[in-house]
């Protein structure tokens, strides 16, 4: 699902938490979470210091938790590391292209940096996924400056979290994992990590947003905070005043890399989630529903009959999907999903992921101007899944009246546009300018999937349904526009 909500930020000026390089190594460090709460941890602080007030002293919170915080460095012989990085972490993609445009590859051996924290006391260390992803040797250093060997127990690319076995023979202090669920704007929060290298460096601020989405990965619901964070703080934890980790510190919002005070942390109820797959079964199983959606809007509600633009709008359906089985369609809107009000695509990607394999889901949704209540069987998440339609038709070119021209899909215009061999539909060829299609930023290439509730498979099909929803006096027509394999609505003006 790639419509994501929430606050977006300018892309060049989101950073990775990314350590200094030397000589020929090439040095990083990042962070991200998901999973189910962990064993028993011991408790992190002597006392709650939940009113404390500006200017109050931190020292014994730190104390406390120190000593669980530690500092990761990894080895590769893999050239071309970052480009290794940027296959791996695909959701992160950006970011390492961002980063690393215009450097050269690296041929040497590549070290990463990062920070973690120790959450058993038989040495399990949560950090993350791109800061140790194909490493050939990883190094803990503990508070104290001693060294340990450790192993990949299991990571998971879309959060970018990971999970360390370290070789001990001694019982390691740690903390444990608190409720984030609970924070809010405003709260005091600590942040311990090996920022530029400087291990042990603790700095502190307030939390001053929830529910940020960076466009990261699919399930972005960051922590804001003002704790200055630098390169190197990534995988580190994220405490509240008493000393539980509520976070994972991941990327800083810079224009040059440095602190500026806004700093991103993933929170704890995703993180423990993710964590616990991993320290079960060294993977991540996500739950499937098999469906495409976006963001309602105003009009897409009003077209559809709905009060308000509050759901996920299903775009696509892949065949063969728990979804299709029981019969939703593009153009049903989901407004429940267990009881929970699904307010965004965001909501029904979290709460669909959440779920196990072969669960039950029950769906409260919108079909055809009516409400609806559904219960599907959950299938699992697995890479590549991509949603095909019925072949198209051939037909003659023709105008529906709203400012575009198409034609039948052929060998011919999906080359010409770069269109693939499974879409369907009737291809755009050119937009009238001032149009109420090009008011839309409908343009040349793109594929109309749908009409209303209508698959078309030809012009003449796309004519024949604009023309109906004209004479059913609607204000706007609804289209199912398939661009770059993604399938959208948009909500086109009639005349």
């Amino acid at each position: 699902m790639d419509y994501n909500s929430g606050t977006k930020l300018p892309k060049r000026r989101v950073h990775t938490l990314l350590a200094g390089a030397i000589a020929t190594a090439l040095t990083v460090a990042l962070a991200t979470p998901l999973v189910a709460p962990l064993l028993s941890a011991q408790a992190a602080t002597k006392e709650s210091t939940q009113t404390l007030q500006y200017g109050a002293n931190f020292a014994d919170v730190v104390e406390s938790v120190r000593s669980s915080v530690v500092n990761i460095s990894t080895t590769t012989d893999r050239a071309d590391s970052h480009a290794l990085l940027q296959q791996q972490m695909q959701p992160f993609q950006e970011f390492f292209k961002r980063r690393f445009q215009g450097q050269e590859r690296s041929v040497a051996p590549a070290t990463a940096q990062g920070s973690g924290f120790i959450i058993s006391a038989d040495g399990r260390v949560v950090t993350n996924l791109h800061v140790v992803a194909d490493a050939t040797a990883i190094t803990v250093t503990l508070n104290d400056g001693t060294q340990l060997s450790a192993r990949l127990v299991g990571g998971d690319p879309k959060t970018d979290v990971a999970l360390l076995q370290v070789e001990t023979t001694q019982p390691l202090p740690f903390v444990e994992f608190g409720d984030s669920d609970t924070v809010r704007a405003g709260d005091w929060v600590l942040a311990i990590g090996n920022p530029f290298g400087l291990g042990g460096s603790v700095t502190a601020g307030i939390v001053s947003a929830r529910g940020r989405d960076i466009q990261a990965g699919p399930y972005d619901d960051f922590i804001q905070v003002d704790a200055p964070i630098n390169r190197g703080n990534s995988g580190g934890p994220l405490f509240d005043t008493e000393g539980r980790v509520i976070g994972i510190n991941t990327a800083i919002f810079s224009p040059n890399g440095g602190s500026v005070g806004i700093g991103f942390a993933i929170p704890s109820s995703l993180a423990t989630k993710v964590v616990g797959q991993l320290d079960r079964n060294g993977v991540v199983e996500r739950g499937w529903l098999g469906v495409q959606i976006q963001p309602l809007t105003e009009q897409i509600a009003a077209h559809l009959g709905l009060e308000t633009a509050a759901g996920a709008l299903i775009a696509v359906v892949s065949p063969d999907s728990p979804a299709a089985l029981i019969g939703l369609e593009p153009s049903d809107v989901i407004l429940v999903g267990n009881g929970v009000n699904i307010e965004s695509p965001k909501d029904l990607s979290r709460l669909v992921a959440d779920l196990e394999p072969g669960s039950s889901l029950a769906l409260s949704l919108w079909h055809r101007g009516e409400q609806r209540d559904v219960e599907v069987q959950i299938g699992q998440l697995t890479p590549g899944g991509v949603a095909t339609q019925p072949k198209a038709t051939q037909s003659p070119d023709v105008q529906p009246g709203i400012g575009l021209s198409l034609a039948p899909l052929s060998p011919q215009s999906r080359a010409k546009f770069g269109i693939s061999d499974t879409a369907t539909g009737s291809v755009v060829v050119a937009v009238q300018p001032h149009s109420p299609a090009a008011s839309q930023q409908i343009r040349a290439g793109d594929v109309i999937v749908r009409v209303g509730h209508v698959a078309v498979t030809s012009p003449a099909d796309v004519v024949a349904q604009v023309g109906q929803a004209a004479r059913d006096q609607r204000d706007v027509v609804l289209l199912l526009v398939e661009r770059s394999g993604q399938a959208h609505f948009v909500a086109v003006p009639l005349a």
